[in-house]
């Protein structure tokens, strides 16, 4: 008698699900590509959805661009989130706590580049995360939203964007 899964799969993961097998012939080319048979084999465009092995074990594209960016806005939020960041320096404390911002958003914005690959739109989002973070500190005992911050945070994103481009602009040279 056979066993479960082998009643699922008679005995092969590709008989149950047959449009994950790769579909490339010897030679690496796709049924569509061959020049004996032109057009489209049915199957071969599953191909093109199929990033990795699943046994792999490593990150996508998307998520490893995608990863440092989420986890940097976490915890530019959490820095949002705590009530009092004062250190009672007087107006060094206003200083540094500005160019804290400028900081951080200078590395968001480098992340956001590095992320879309595209500037305008790294710049956008960036400009409207600055935006709800200051928003998001009305609700914060003890902060408040200004819209300085949010030309601190703008500025900070630019310069890392900027920092981003020289630096992929170096690399490419070198």
């Amino acid at each position: 008698m056979e066993s479960a899964a082998g009643l699922l799969t008679r005995g092969s993961p590709f008989a149950a699900f047959p449009a994950s097998r790769p579909v490339a012939s010897r030679d690496g080319r796709l049924p569509s590509q061959r020049r004996d048979r032109p057009g489209l084999a049915p199957g071969s465009l599953t191909v093109l959805f199929v990033e990795r092995e699943p046994s792999s074990g490593r990150l996508t594209a998307p998520l490893a661009r995608w990863l440092p960016v989420l986890a940097w806005a976490a915890v530019i939020f959490a820095f949002s989130s705590v009530p009092d960041l004062g250190t009672g320096l007087g107006t060094w404390d206003t200083v540094l706590r500005k160019l804290a911002h400028a900081l951080e958003y200078a590395i968001l914005g480098a992340l956001l580049l590095r992320a879309l690959g595209r500037l305008w739109p790294a710049f956008a989002l960036g400009v409207v995360y600055a935006g709800s973070d200051e928003l998001h500190q009305n609700f914060v005992p003890g902060r408040q939203g200004a819209l300085r911050d949010v030309l601190i945070d703008v500025a900070g994103v630019a310069l890392g964007l900027l920092a981003w481009r020289r630096l992929s602009l170096w690399r490419r040279s070198a």
